[in-house]
């Protein structure tokens, strides 16, 4: 659906028979809820926004659904399908003249080609130009966490990891993604960025050694928090439960935001995150104390070695 037309939302919605609307945004889109809030009240739905921070398809606003017949949720396509939410991806198309200057950068004529939800619908229009240019892509098919074709998640790169394949150009902005995809295939990683027009080799020895330092941290806590989120699409209860055996100093905490002061507040010396996976690479210089992956966790335990690092995925 694009920012300027609501119509075949509207005409989904009759179909549905909905009257009472919910409304969920990420962050980089809740700019746009009053218009289009406004746009489905004048088309005679009551309308709810959900205000609450929102990071992704796994964190449903199922408690703003409660008061209505449908969530509509924007910009991310389905982790896992819910029969009164309806998920509507924000599609970002660019110039496919931008994909010139990742060609200097492939070593290999047969490559792994993934993105990230909002250029799926593209992905055509980029085999058929990289094809011209002597390059063949492959293409994982969707599902799971990763419905679209060629689509990963911050979470998920099961689209990344494609037989006979050692090199994967990545089409998105930012280098999490990117670097991820490093880490969970070992294959060599082109990012551009079709926006910036930015390309580059990515490596993931700047995180390992930011990680390692993290484990090292970690070492003589007494005290461990194993977080498990209450969100709809992160609760990995099973893998918390597993991992306390690990250690007796462990204690499993649910929450809904993990947050740095409610860590602080919380006391424990580390913490291991089974929620987002982001929020361990991502956000621990916000933290107060280390916040560990399950893998990590492994690590500091005995239980995995340094050389068997793996990225945290939710499958």
């Amino acid at each position: 659906m694009w920012l300027n037309d609501t119509s075949d939302l509207i005409e989904r919605l009759k179909k549905r028979g909905a009257k009472r609307i919910a409304l969920q945004f990420p962050e980089g889109l809740k700019r746009q809820s009053a218009a289009i809030a406004t746009a489905l009240k004048d088309a005679g739905f009551d309308v709810i926004v959900s205000g609450d921070p929102c990071y992704g398809a796994c964190d449903l606003a199922l408690d703003t659904l409660r008061f209505t017949d449908v969530l509509v949720h924007f910009g991310h396509a389905p982790v896992n399908e819910h029969p009164e939410v309806m998920f509507e991806p924000w599609k970002i198309d660019f110039d496919s003249e931008v994909l010139e200057k990742a060609l200097p950068f492939l070593n290999s004529n047969t490559i792994g080609l993934v993105t990230t939800v909002q250029h799926v619908h593209v992905i055509p229009a980029i085999e058929t130009f990289l094809q011209s240019q002597g390059i063949t892509c492959i293409v994982a098919d969707g599902g799971g966490r990763t419905p679209e074709r060629g689509q990963v998640l911050g979470c998920s790169f099961s689209a990344a990891k494609v037989n006979g394949v050692d090199e994967i150009l990545f089409i998105g902005t930012g280098l999490f993604h990117p670097v991820g995809i490093a880490l969970a295939t070992r294959a060599r990683v082109i990012a551009l960025d079709p926006l910036a027009g930015t390309v580059q080799e990515v490596s993931s020895d700047a995180l390992l050694r930011r990680r390692f330092a993290v484990i090292e941290k970690a070492r003589g806590a007494k005290r461990v928090g194993i977080i498990v989120s209450t969100k709809s699409g992160q609760q990995r209860m099973d893998l918390a439960q597993r991992l306390i055996k690990l250690s007796p100093a462990a204690v499993i905490i649910t929450m809904r935001e993990i947050s740095p002061d409610e860590l602080l507040n919380l006391g424990f010396e580390c913490y291991v995150n089974t929620a987002c996976p982001r929020l361990a690479y991502d956000d621990q210089v916000r933290f107060p104390v280390p916040v560990l992956s399950p893998q990590e966790f492994e690590i500091l335990c005995g239980e995995r070695s340094w050389d068997a690092y793996a990225i945290d995925e939710i499958v």
